[in-house]
């Protein structure tokens, strides 16, 4: 068995959840959200300097949630479900490790075959009103992309370990694989092309790049 572990924004899907969120509640708020993403994302602030008040400026609904859910999968990856389930067939297991919110990003991994999701939890009040994040998740820290895949290998055993992503989280995981795809279909950063082990901008290219 080989595990395969996929960024979620920007990546399985053109969108960055967070940012869709933040839209929800106007250009200024939008533009402020866009920038924190964007820095961490590029490496420059560290992500849990910026998690906690992305989410503090938005408070999103569940019901905004799950809009941005349906959101992902309209704007999936086109080649991602066909790619997914051949690598399947080869031996492969998917999973989300994903800086993102699991209540958004299930729907999408379900959606491709993917069963399982590493990411972060939104907790909301009985009546869906935002209440907090699980501040314990890993991954809405730098390096906790880290922290959960060792717990994967360590879960599962596998001979291979690939992490395919965009941004400087996911790229942070490359001690921890034995290979960093750089994905730059839709957010093309120079620091991951220039560090990646490979790099794409089409997850076409993803099972020749594991071939090799």
């Amino acid at each position: 068995m080989n595990l395969l572990c996929f960024d979620c924004d920007s990546t399985l899907s053109a969108i960055e959840g967070i940012d869709e969120l933040a839209r929800l509640r106007g250009p200024e708020t939008f533009a402020a959200v866009e920038r924190m993403t964007r820095e961490a994302m590029d490496g420059g602030v560290p992500l849990e300097e910026v998690f906690a008040r992305r989410l503090a400026l938005i408070r999103p609904t569940a019901a905004e949630t799950a809009r941005v859910a349906q959101l992902y999968i309209e704007r999936v990856e086109p080649d991602a479900a066909r790619v997914i389930a051949a690598l399947k067939r080869d031996g492969w297991t998917p999973v989300v490790v994903s800086g993102g919110f699991r209540q958004a990003i299930e729907p999408l991994a379900a959606h491709l075959g993917i069963g399982r999701v590493e990411a972060v939890d939104i907790r909301f009040t009985a009546g869906g009103d935002y209440l907090d994040f699980d501040r314990a998740s890993p991954t809405a820290r730098a390096r906790g992309k880290n922290t959960v895949i060792a717990a994967l290998r360590e879960e599962l055993r596998p001979a291979r370990t690939v992490m395919v992503g965009d941004g400087a989280s996911d790229l942070e995981t490359t001690p921890d694989v034995d290979l960093f795809v750089g994905f730059g279909r839709y957010a093309a950063r120079e620091k991951i092309r220039a560090a990646a082990g490979a790099y794409i901008t089409a997850l076409a290219d993803l099972p020749a790049v594991l071939g090799k």
